[in-house]
C-alpha cells in the first residue's frame, strides 16, 4: 500500500475531510488530493514533499517516521523547485570556499552583519542603562547614611567609627564587582548565496537553546546532525517559542520557508 493510500484511510477512518486537513496543516488542499494520490510530482519539491507528507501524518495522529519508511525523495524530478531558505550552523570551523563577487551573492552575509551590529548596539544600551541605574542607587544610599548619622550622632565621630566609615568607603560595592564573565556566542558567515547559507556558531558555553519570535506564517523544520528532528510544523504569526535544547548537536539543519516571517 503507498503512502497515500496509507494517509487517505486514516484521515477517513477518523471522519476528516481534506478540508480538514488543509485548516489543521495549512497545506493547500491540491497538495493533500496529489499526495494522497501518490503524485509527488506535483508537489513544489523534494523538500516539500517530506514535509508535507510529515505534517499530513501528524495532523491524523500517524507516526511520520513510519509514514515515510520506503520514500525516496530522489526519485521526485521537477522543472524548477521553489527556493527553501537552507541555513546550517556549525560549531566546527571549515575552510571557507570560494564563492561568487557579486552583489547579489554578498546580501546575506550584509544582513548577517547588520543584524549583529543591532545586537551589539542594543546590548550595550542596556548595558549603560544598567550602569546608570547602579550608581544613581548608589548615590541614594549614601546620601541617606550621611543623614542618619546627622541626625544619630550630633558629635564628632571617634576614631574607630571614622575608621569603620573610611573602610566602608573603601570597600567595593558588590554591584560594581558584577561577573562580566558571561556565556555569549557570535555568528560568523562561512558561506551564503539566495538559497543556500552556513554560518559558524562561536562560543564558550556547553550548553546551547534555540529560540524564535515568529512574525508571519511560516514553515520550519530543525534538525541535528544526528539524525533528531526537534520540530518540524508551520507555525502562525506570534506562535510562542518554547527553547529547544541542541547541546549534544554538532551541526543544526534549519530548513524554513518564507525566511522573512521568522527571527532566530
Amino acid at each position: 500500500m503507498g503512502i497515500g493510500e496509507i494517509l487517505r484511510e486514516a484521515r477517513e477512518a477518523r471522519n476528516l475531510t481534506l478540508d480538514d486537513i488543509q485548516e489543521i496543516t495549512k497545506i493547500q488542499k491540491r497538495y493533500l488530493v496529489a499526495i494522497e494520490q501518490n503524485d509527488f510530482h506535483a508537489l513544489p519539491g523534494r523538500f516539500y514533499a517530506r514535509a508535507f507528507i510529515k505534517e499530513y501524518a501528524q495532523a491524523i495522529g500517524l507516526d511520520p517516521a513510519e509514514v515515510l519508511q520506503g520514500f525516496d525523495e530522489e526519485q521526485i524530478q521537477t522543472n524548477e523547485e521553489e527556493t527553501v531558505q537552507y541555513t546550517r550552523l556549525e560549531r566546527s570551523r571549515r575552510t571557507r570556499e570560494g564563492r561568487s563577487s557579486s552583489l547579489f551573492s554578498m546580501l546575506p552575509s550584509i544582513i548577517v552583519i547588520i543584524l549583529v551590529i543591532g545586537i551589539i548596539f542594543v546590548a550595550w544600551t542596556l548595558y549603560q542603562q544598567t550602569l546608570s541605574t547602579s550608581d544613581t542607587e548608589i548615590e541614594d544610599q549614601q546620601e541617606n547614611d550621611e543623614i542618619i548619622r546627622s541626625v544619630d550622632d550630633g558629635n564628632e565621630p571617634s576614631e574607630e567609627e571614622q575608621d569603620a566609615n573610611d573602610e566602608d568607603e573603601e570597600s567595593p560595592d558588590p554591584s560594581e564587582e558584577e561577573d562580566t564573565g558571561e556565556e555569549t556566542g557570535s555568528f560568523s558567515v562561512v558561506d551564503g548565496n539566495s538559497a543556500v547559507s552556513e554560518l559558524d556558531f562561536n562560543h564558550n558555553s556547553e550548553h546551547i537553546e534555540i529560540t524564535f519570535d515568529v512574525h508571519e506564517q511560516v514553515y520550519i523544520d530543525i534538525e541535528g546532525a544526528s539524525g533528531t528532528t526537534y520540530l518540524a510544523a508551520t507555525l502562525d504569526s506570534n506562535a510562542e517559542s518554547e527553547a529547544i535544547d541542541v547541546s549534544e548537536e554538532e551541526r543544526v539543519y534549519f530548513n524554513i520557508g518564507y525566511a522573512t516571517g521568522l527571527t532566530v
